[in-house]
């Protein structure tokens, strides 16, 4: 018992083992075809391409079915060839006909003509009183080897529109010993219920051609006056009409009166069977489906192949997205697609230049945080150095030094953090502030002016406004940005100007001009000049250079920074170069400062 209890076990763990291993092949198997189905082959942008692409090739189709003229033009064929076919049936059937002796035309006009007591005596061999009557026996195989040939139904009638032979019921002289034998050909076995594309046919048919057709009904007793065209082809002129049968197919009908001697001797009527069009426009349709299915194939794998091309790439960028989303620490590279001269590759170079500005930036406030916490670590260690060492001071004149030194150290940290909160602070407000049209000729006239009110230290600095050539196709000088910033980097650089230049013969020019379609701004000094390794230097952050006789400290080495941070930020550039003398380029006459931004209207 516990042999067959552990048997048991053994073969219920091997069953769930050889299912669990076949789920996970499954699902191995499964995964990357859904996976591949779900974002390649019918992602939304897949999707709606093309259903797009479809509709309007179903459109395009629909209009085909709709406008098409070749059902018409066959409809027009059929009359003419059933009416020239009646003529020469009725022609045949009127040669035919017989003349009937034993029967008398009266004509009911001349009886009204006698007078009392008088009577007609018609002559029998007048043609005017004979009378052609039509014989179905002799008719019938004349009908039938002109009829056989073709799939046409054709019907006799005679003048009284009773109907005298139906090509569906002719009589057969096989039998003579028994009389004449009645030979019906009875229509094809058809199913009950017709088959799905004969029922589209069907609706697709009334739905573009059988709004507007009566109904075609079979008249019981064989009477034609029920039949427009037959009552029209008894005054002597051809009629043509259509109907539709039960099941919506086409019939064509087309009356010929059949003549002799100017007398009316009945009417053929010949019409279509039901499918007779009907097959013909639906092989048609079908070639057109057919012409349809295979362009929408077609359709289909160029679809596919336009849309991997758009949403591959997308998919690739939106995925690199976000992984420098995720992962900002290391550097994610953007998929290029430049060589693309399309919407994807801008997007694509769009989207490159953004991430790297992004990382820029980065990096810039990585860097901009070491520097400031290397600067902000001078003043405080001098600080921390000056308390501790306070309370060993012994004299008072120790103690007003120590003092003085931790006095100085607080003012260089509150310039410090006041010029750090300013930098950290220009971008935000850059993009928040509104843009406004600039005078900066008017701008520059104030700056100039406040600056001669201001002269410091330096009584005898000079400054020098002067104006150029205006931009080329501009009434002034324009610029588009924002006039307190342009006025501070005008201002920091006459400023670095001033503590360069000598005391008493210190010159400082300032001049605009137009250069193009730009502006040009140029701040000129007399001073010793920068040297040569330094004039990239200057630029950045937290770098001084000063002269010997300023104080140390007093500068935070964040002017000329932000100057051209909000120059850049403006579209334009900051750029220094040393005046030279044409005949010692080895010595310098001063510092330039240029200021390149763009013109505006």
């Amino acid at each position: 018992m516990v042999a067959e209890t552990q048997k048991d076990s053994l073969s219920g763990m091997r069953e769930r083992r050889a299912r669990r291993q076949r789920s996970v092949f499954l699902r191995r198997f499964l995964s990357p075809l859904r996976k591949f189905l779900g974002q390649y082959l019918f992602s939304s942008l897949t999707r709606r391409i093309l259903f797009l692409n479809l509709a309007a090739l179903a459109v395009l189709v629909s209009g085909i079915l709709y406008m098409n003229q070749f059902r018409e033009g066959l409809i027009d064929a059929k009359i003419e060839s059933l009416l020239t076919q009646g003529k020469i049936i009725a022609a045949a059937i009127s040669a035919s006909a017989t003349v009937d002796t034993n029967s008398l035309l009266i004509d009911p006009e001349k009886l009204l003509e006698l007078q009392a007591g008088q009577s007609i005596t018609p002559s029998p061999d007048s043609p005017d009183n004979w009378e052609f009557p039509i014989n179905p026996e002799k008719v019938s195989p004349l009908l039938r080897q002109l009829i056989s040939p073709t799939s046409t139904r054709a019907r006799i009638y005679d003048r009284y529109a009773n109907k005298l032979l139906d090509s569906r019921a002719l009589y057969s002289t096989s039998f003579p010993s028994s009389g004449p034998v009645l030979r019906y050909d009875l229509p094809p076995i058809e199913d009950e219920t017709p088959a799905l594309w004969e029922r589209i046919g069907s609706w697709l048919s009334r739905l573009f051609y059988g709004g507007g057709l009566p109904l075609y009904q079979e008249q019981p007793g064989g009477n034609g006056l029920a039949y427009q065209e037959i009552v029209k082809a008894l005054s002597g002129s051809p009629q043509m009409a259509q109907r539709r049968n039960q099941r919506g197919e086409l019939i064509v009908s087309v009356a010929v009166p059949i003549q002799r001697s100017r007398a009316i001797l009945g009417v053929l009527l010949l019409s279509t069977e039901g499918d007779d069009i009907d097959k013909i426009v639906q092989a048609e349709r079908m070639a057109v489906f057919r012409v349809f299915g295979v362009v929408s194939a077609v359709m289909v794998i160029l679809s596919l192949f336009l849309a991997s091309t758009i949403a591959n790439p997308l998919r690739k960028l939106s995925a690199a997205a976000d992984r420098v989303r995720h992962g900002v620490k290391n550097r994610v590279e953007i998929p290029d697609f430049s060589e693309r001269q399309d919407e994807v590759g801008h997007l694509s170079t769009s989207i490159r230049d953004m991430t790297d500005a992004l990382y820029t930036r980065i990096e810039a406030i990585e860097s901009f945080a070491a520097d400031v916490s290397h600067e902000l670590k001078n003043p405080l260690t001098s600080l921390r150095s000056a308390v501790e060492t306070l309370p060993l001071a012994k004299t008072d004149e120790s103690r007003k030094r120590l003092l003085d030194v931790i006095q100085h150290d607080v003012r260089r940290l509150d310039r410090l953090i006041t010029d750090i909160s300013d930098a950290s602070r220009l971008d935000a407000e850059l993009a928040r502030e509104h843009i406004d049209r600039v005078d900066m000729k008017k701008l520059l006239t104030s700056l100039v002016t406040a600056a001669r009110e201001v002269r410091r230290n330096k009584v005898g600095t000079e400054i020098v406004f002067n104006t150029g050539k205006l931009p080329t196709g501009k009434k002034g000088f324009y610029v588009a940005g924002h006039d307190l910033r342009l006025g501070q980097v005008v201002s920091n650089l006459i400023e670095n100007a001033r503590s360069f230049v000598p005391d008493d013969t210190g010159r400082i020019v300032v001049t605009l001009t137009g250069e193009g379609n730009r502006l040009r701004i140029l701040v000129e000094d007399n001073g010793p000049g920068i040297p040569i390794e330094n004039i990239e230097r200057i630029f950045e952050r937290f770098y001084t250079d000063r002269p010997a006789s300023e104080a140390f400290g007093q500068n935070s080495g964040l002017g000329l920074s932000i100057s051209r941070q909000i120059i850049e930020a403006h579209g334009g550039t900051l750029t220094a170069e040393n005046i030279t003398d044409p005949d010692k380029p080895d010595i310098f006459k001063g510092a330039r400062f240029i200021v390149d931004l763009p013109a505006s209207a």
